[in-house]
């Protein structure tokens, strides 16, 4: 009965905790300590096991967002989250994916633990305030202000226009094309003039440790380079993060997960995760659910 429970609203648990941190790895340890704890719990008690679950969930992400702030700040270079290869399902439901998207959980890095946590439970799991405050330790009307506050804050930064996976796919794949070839002129038809590229490598990988603004300078950066990967260089769409995206390989080997942000057939944003550590989850689909 404990494991059953549990089992049901493991993807649930894992998306929460997902979504409060922007790495898979420490959602999993997150979503385990939720487990210990909930086969300890007197199940005779518990009238509502899903926010019984969440609460739990929450409570332990907040424990780790606040550990890991110091590992955050010292991080080399930009920080992004942790990819995901999803299925195309998870498109289905627009506002989980949008809620998993890179360029989102970009956004929610801005927030701080409280804020975040009220945004997440709130807005993608719509989770009552009174439970959020619950999750929380703090008073109802506080979470309300929270809510307002990240809403606000969140709505300033968000990417702005939505495509269809269609046109999202289409763009990938002529990103691609330019982008392994070598076709530069290819590539700026694709990019956006103002295109900000924010890469991560974490010290580990050579990668720009700050974003570069403008379609002109990513393209030459990357002629003056290309010569040096080609034509070791492969890419392969796939799908990350509820949304198109796609891999780059090197000499055979996962080298890059790419999430491009569309707007008006062109590319606005490009979010490089070369941190070898944040690519593991590349190879099985991970289980989303609200």
């Amino acid at each position: 009965m404990i494991s059953d429970l549990f089992v049901t609203h493991r993807s649930l648990l894992f998306t929460v905790a997902y979504e409060m941190l922007g790495s898979a790895a420490d959602a999993e340890d997150v979503v385990q300590e939720t487990w210990l704890r909930w086969a300890d719990v007197d199940q005779s008690g518990v009238v509502d096991p899903r926010a019984y679950l969440v609460r739990i969930v929450t409570r332990q992400a907040l424990n780790r967002m606040r550990a890991l702030a110091r590992r955050r700040e010292e991080y080399v270079g930009e920080w992004l989250p942790e990819p995901l290869l999803t299925s195309p399902d998870v498109a289905e439901d627009v506002e989980l994916a949008e809620s998993v998207s890179i360029a989102m959980l970009t956004v929610l890095e801005t927030l701080g633990p409280a804020e975040r946590a009220v945004f997440v439970l709130r807005e993608v799991f719509d989770v009552p305030y009174d439970e959020i405050a619950e999750a929380i330790d703090k008073k109802p009307a506080t979470v309300r202000q929270i809510a307002r506050r990240a809403r606000d804050h969140v709505a300033a930064r968000r990417p702005r226009v939505a495509v269809g996976r269609t046109e999202q796919q289409e763009v990938v794949e002529k990103f691609l094309a330019a982008l392994t070839t070598g076709d530069m002129q290819g590539l700026l038809d694709v990019l956006a003039p103002d295109v900000i590229t924010v890469s991560d490598g974490g010290g580990l990988v050579p990668a720009a440790r700050k974003p570069i603004v403008g379609a002109e300078k990513l393209v030459t950066l990357f002629a003056a380079g290309y010569r040096k990967v080609a034509p070791e260089l492969t890419g392969t769409p796939m799908w990350l993060n509820g949304a198109p995206g796609a891999r780059l390989d090197l000499d055979g080997q996962l080298a890059a997960a790419i999430s491009l942000t569309v707007e008006n057939g062109r590319i606005t944003r490009i979010y490089g995760i070369w941190n070898p550590h944040k690519l593991a989850r590349l190879d099985a689909e991970a289980a989303l659910a609200r």
